[in-house]
């Protein structure tokens, strides 16, 4: 249990919020309310909301066509609002993600800023081995974004077959 003694009160907690978020935030809360661009006194450029960004990761195996999963994911995107910053296709079979270059550049757009998540069609196009996908969730959520998979319940129709 918490005691404040009377007429002592903590300070305000600092925000990590950016000035371009936080004129985003308000820009968002407006919109909500009905409030038009110009109408607060909340600069016209500040009201603009960005759409969401990620970047698409398909991986298969050397000899397999991944031209329907990547419509797929573009579409699912699409259907979210999200802006799409990269498709990257690789050919890496059953590489441990590790050593896939791709993958690589995929969790790159996420620490740079450029994407917010990593969309992929099928879980096991990150990995087919639960420690390693949950790794590779790990590492995307620490750089600040997470991993989307488009149809899960591809892996374990899979499995069940």
């Amino acid at each position: 249990m918490v005691s404040v003694e009377s007429g002592q009160r903590q300070g305000r907690a600092k925000s990590r919020r950016t000035e371009g978020d936080l004129r985003r935030r308000q820009a968002l809360a407006d919109a909500a309310a009905g409030i038009r661009p110009g109408e607060a006194d909340v600069p016209a450029e500040a009201a603009k909301v960005e759409r969401f960004r990620c970047v698409i990761y398909l991986c298969g195996a050397p000899d397999t066509s991944i031209t329907a999963p990547r419509q797929e994911c573009t579409e699912y995107a699409d259907a979210f609002g999200w802006e799409i910053t990269d498709v990257i296709e690789e050919r890496a079979g059953l590489l441990s993600p590790h050593g896939r270059d791709g993958l690589g550049r995929a969790v790159e757009h996420i620490k740079s800023g450029e994407a917010g998540a990593v969309l992929t069609a099928w879980r096991s196009m990150i990995s087919s081995v639960p420690q390693e996908y949950d790794e590779v969730a790990r590492e995307i959520e620490k750089a600040g974004g997470f991993l989307h998979v488009k149809d899960s319940a591809h892996s374990e129709r899979r499995v069940a077959r």
